[in-house]
């Protein structure tokens, strides 16, 4: 599959991805296991499409074209070793963040970031798979505030379980049904909207409340 080919298949997936499965048969199970895995491994491919296509390969499942045996433990170890990679690198990057002495770095926030995760981290690896851009983020963060490894690693397991199974069991209950499999299009936007929007409030709360805490 040339590289124009691949690009035409995530821009439209949703049109794409049946003919690539009749075209390419068994390879395409390598092509899902990198989506996945660069999109929650690769800070700068963010964008990939994760809900929306877990959920109509699940709705191919139902149709057979894909085999849900093959598919499952795929896309179960893409979004395992994403994190993990992520992971590695945030970690990577905190050491020389903890080490460097680098002024425009607040070791105060730093360090509360690093309580955080150790304190709630797990809740918040278990969640952040069903949000578009933040399990993307999540693995790099848990990394740069040295979550322990073996902590980050049972919770991205667990996060990366709950979220491709109840993904592809949603979409090979109803990913048939004409109103949803119509409005696909629709849903990837949405999707990305609702994580892209769930930064926008983030970061607006927090400079609300920096404001605040600077008049106080």
């Amino acid at each position: 599959m040339e590289a124009s080919q691949i690009l035409s298949l995530l821009l439209h997936f949703d049109q794409n991805l049946g003919p690539a499965i009749a075209q390419y048969g068994i390879l395409v199970y390598g092509i899902l296991f990198a989506i996945v895995f660069c999109e929650i491994g690769l800070l700068p491919l963010f964008f990939l499409p994760g809900d929306p296509l877990l959920f109509l390969c699940g709705a191919f499942c139902a149709s057979g074209a894909l085999k849900l045996w093959i598919l499952l433990p795929v896309l179960l170890v893409a979004a395992v070793a994403g994190s993990l990679l992520n992971y590695a690198i945030g970690k990577a990057i905190g050491a020389r963040v903890f080490t460097g002495g680098y002024r425009w770095i607040n070791r105060d926030a730093l360090r509360r970031t690093h309580d955080f995760y150790q304190r709630h981290g797990g809740l918040t690896l278990l969640l952040s798979p069903f949000v578009a851009v933040v399990r993307t983020f999540a693995p790099f963060v848990a990394g740069v505030s040295a979550m322990s490894a073996t902590r980050f690693a049972l919770a991205a397991s667990a996060g990366a379980t709950v979220w491709v199974v109840s993904l592809l069991a949603g979409g090979y209950l109803f990913g048939n049904v004409p109103l949803v499999r119509d409005h696909m299009s629709a849903i990837v936007l949405l999707g990305l909207a609702l994580g892209l929007g769930s930064l926008v409030v983030a970061s607006a709360w927090r400079a609300v409340k920096g404001r605040q805490s600077a008049r106080g």
